[in-house]
């Protein structure tokens, strides 16, 4: 077997002694990452009974699960991922890369012609450790979601999306506030320190 690098090490045992990852695994949540979307619901009252939602990025499916308890037996919760997840019960699943179209076309059909009070994206590529390549594709994922809030959300609906600052992050806020009357951002106290994610909230979406 190979040996684990010292840096592997060092995050496992930083990861095993997070106390979000602990709080997560008492609580029965399917990763840590439950609670940026649980801070920014509380702060922002998000999610509501009754509500349409739609999680892009969903595995392992905290953010779905947690959707999915908020919205209620009357919401409903679309999510998607190009990851499989365990299923999760009330949460209609589309796996798939949401680059491509026909995935997209799938997710719009499963939303059967209904506009969604909420967009979330907790989308991002995966890492190189090299910001020339990782930026622009993580800003990809995130412009991606933002346009998608054009074709699925309802006027005065809301999206809360993952984005990286550096290179294209003023032209994604820009592009942000051309179509909502509310953008801010919010650095949940269980995103890390060192990671340069923060939480666009963008919310009342315009008529277009």
């Amino acid at each position: 077997m190979a040996r684990r690098s010292k840096s592997s090490s060092r995050w496992l045992q930083e990861h095993f002694s997070d106390r979000f990852v602990k709080r997560a695994h008492a609580e029965g949540w399917r990763s840590r990452a439950v609670f940026k979307l649980e801070e920014a619901d509380r702060r922002e009252r998000l999610l509501r009974p009754g509500m349409l939602v739609l999680d892009l990025g969903a595995a392992p499916g905290a953010w779905s699960q947690y959707a999915r308890r908020r919205v209620g037996a009357a919401g409903r919760v679309v999510a998607s991922d190009i990851l499989p997840i365990t299923a999760l019960n009330g949460v209609e699943f589309v796996q798939g890369d949401f680059r491509e179209e026909s995935v997209i076309a799938e997710l719009l059909a499963k939303l059967g012609g209904l506009q969604a009070d909420v967009l979330l994206s907790d989308m991002a590529p995966n890492l190189s450790g090299m910001d020339a390549i990782d930026q622009p594709r993580a800003m990809y994922l995130s412009e991606l979601a933002l346009e998608l809030s054009d074709q699925v959300l309802k006027p005065g609906g809301s999206a809360l999306i993952k984005v990286f600052q550096g290179v294209g992050f003023q032209e994604l806020v820009s592009a942000a506030r051309a179509r909502f009357a509310r953008v801010r951002f919010l650095k949940p106290e269980a995103s890390r320190a060192r990671s340069a994610e923060i939480y666009l909230l963008a919310s009342e979406r315009r008529m277009v």
